[in-house]
């Protein structure tokens, strides 16, 4: 998809089009004698500087989904607080969410504010290992609506990767929105330079989620971005006292079982609906410390190991084609 700058025609074809200040759209646009010199479609030089500034990271994770709703952010940070369950490790979190981005409550943040330093924007920091980015920190109030088009949300997510003091990290997650859209674009674009592990699809089971996530796998084969696997996030509701599951969201069409073995995906695991998560996000505590017993946290942690095992076996994979 093209790059379309701020204040242009409404059918602008964009920068990098072959038809970019030629068409008849571009006629009065004060960026055509710019788009038709050819000067727009040269690579990016921010991504070769995302690619130097994240050299110091080993691995990268996108948490994607088609369809809102289904837990991406809860999800997301679940696996920083697993990751950085290991002192050892250094993990971060970006929330590239611009128009609702929940991290900073999830992750018991909320108010808190980036701080500017020689090396760049300081990332909040929810442990002496866990750092977390998001746009909700440069929000005055929660409340705030960010009302922006797909140019600024593009230039914020350039600043996240290019401008942000990440330092020597062995994992950063990034938590998306909905969809398959600017962020999603963006993301991908910036770290083409840079090597990515993967991404870990996240849906429900009912088929109104399946069809928007299926367009989501159908985007990362697209954009040539590989598929660590597919989590189903509320897999059936665990009474916490009788133990009794109950199907809230049935799988009418087979769920993420029946899709991962149609499309060739690995189904990492399913996570019970437990209340105790939402209530965990909502007061911004790690409900994989507050209730580590559970199935939902057992689920959790069976995915982590299976996501690290992925990204470890990757690393050999590479190093044995060198």
């Amino acid at each position: 998809m093209a790059d379309v700058p701020e204040n242009v025609p409404e059918h602008c074809p964009g920068t990098t089009s072959e038809q970019a200040g030629k068409s008849a759209t571009c006629q009065g646009c004060p960026n055509q004698k710019l788009c038709a010199s050819g000067a727009t479609k040269a690579p990016d030089p921010a991504i070769a500087e995302i690619g130097e500034k994240l050299s110091t990271v080993k691995h990268k994770i996108l948490v994607l989904s088609g369809k809102g709703g289904v837990g991406k952010s809860t999800f997301s940070a679940h696996l920083a607080h697993a990751l950085a369950s290991d002192t050892t490790k250094e993990i971060a979190l970006l929330d590239v969410d611009i128009c609702g981005p929940s991290i900073p409550r999830i992750m018991g943040l909320e108010g808190e504010q980036v701080h500017q330093s020689g090396s760049g924007w300081s990332p909040v920091y929810v442990e002496d290992n866990l750092a977390v980015m998001s746009i909700g920190f440069l929000l005055s109030s929660p409340d705030d609506a960010v009302i922006w088009r797909g140019p600024k949300k593009n230039g914020i997510i350039k600043q996240f990767l290019r401008d942000v003091d990440w330092g020597e990290l062995d994992y950063l997650i990034v938590d998306t929105p909905p969809g398959t859209s600017d962020e999603h674009l963006s993301i991908v674009q910036y770290l083409s330079a840079t090597h990515v592990d993967g991404a870990i699809i996240i849906t429900t089971p009912q088929e109104v989620s399946l069809q928007d996530v299926r367009k989501e796998i159908r985007f990362c084969q697209k954009v040539k971005m590989p598929i660590i696997g597919v989590v189903e996030n509320m897999s059936g509701f665990v009474c916490p006292k009788c133990k009794n599951t109950s199907q809230i969201f049935p799988p009418s069409t087979g769920g993420a079982e029946k899709m991962c073995a149609d499309l060739k995906l690995p189904l990492l695991g399913k996570v019970p609906l437990d209340p105790r998560i939402a209530r965990s996000c909502d007061e911004g505590r790690s409900f994989l410390s507050e209730v580590p017993d559970s199935p939902a946290a057992e689920a959790y942690q069976k995915i982590v190991k299976t996501v690290q095992d992925y990204c470890s076996n990757r690393v050999t994979e590479e190093q044995s084609t060198i």
